[in-house]
């Protein structure tokens, strides 16, 4: 089967603490001198710029998959993609009512726009997007799930709003469908340190907040095609469907 190259971990000028140069040319433009063949739009608790990139990625033949990057109630961050746009609408009608209203500067926290495939500003959100949700990792776990998305605990080693760093561990019944490691690390390397998660299927992205970082670390998939339907059988092993291997800096 061919190789496919994936940074599914992206944020845009939506996320207040991504750069105003993260738009959807931007991006695709980046993802294209990468070699990326696939990448996520993850914005912190948002969903509304993926359409724009999504159709814009046809241009750049780069399959752009809808995503978030949602802050529990316990201030972990866990990623959800999704298959189609039913489901991200779904997924932003949830986060919408459990985000608490929290008004934002943008000299302190950033910009968060909304722009169309020219950088025209559409909507300036007016709640900050980076607070915790009103509903406990669990509870996000089970409403991704039922919508039909994917869940994956994002960049797990990190020191800070990750599952470990807020709880000490990854719940043995929470259902994640596979976990994020950051840059800083590798698979082997995390493993040895935490030999109790070796069961997980293991994803790398850059998390990028910056159009150089794009690409920075990804994950190579063995599938028959650049969409998500492969990459979560993939994720599973399904069907001769595997994680090739990942990438981060020190490789």
């Amino acid at each position: 089967m061919p190789l496919f190259k994936a940074d599914m971990h992206i944020h845009t000028v939506l996320s207040p603490c991504g750069d105003l140069d993260m738009s959807p040319r931007n991006i695709l433009q980046q993802a294209r001198v990468k070699g990326l063949d696939v990448i996520a739009i993850t914005d912190h608790n948002s969903t509304l710029m993926c359409r724009p990139i999504a159709e814009l990625g046809k241009d750049y033949e780069i399959t752009v998959i809808p995503g978030i990057e949602i802050t529990t109630k316990e201030e972990a961050h866990c990623l959800a993609y999704f298959f189609n746009f039913q489901q991200v609408e779904q997924m932003q009608q949830f986060v919408e009512t459990k985000l608490p209203f929290f008004p934002y500067d943008p000299e302190i926290f950033g910009h968060q726009l909304v722009v169309d495939a020219d950088e025209i500003i559409l909507q300036e959100i007016e709640t900050l997007l980076i607070t915790g949700l009103n509903a406990t990792l669990e509870e996000i776990e089970s409403t991704v799930h039922k919508i039909g998305g994917i869940f994956v605990p994002a960049h797990i080693d990190r020191p800070k709003y990750s599952i470990i760093s807020q709880l000490g561990f990854i719940p043995i019944d929470l259902n994640v469908d596979a976990i994020e490691i950051s840059k800083h690390t590798s698979p082997e390397i995390f493993c040895q340190n935490n030999k109790n998660y070796t069961k997980y299927s293991f994803v790398q992205n850059s998390d990028a907040h910056y159009p150089k970082h794009i690409g920075e670390s990804y994950t190579i998939y063995d599938i028959q095609a650049p969409n998500l339907e492969e990459i979560f059988m993939a994720l599973k092993n399904m069907d001769n469907r595997k994680i090739f291997a990942t990438h981060n800096l020190k490789n």
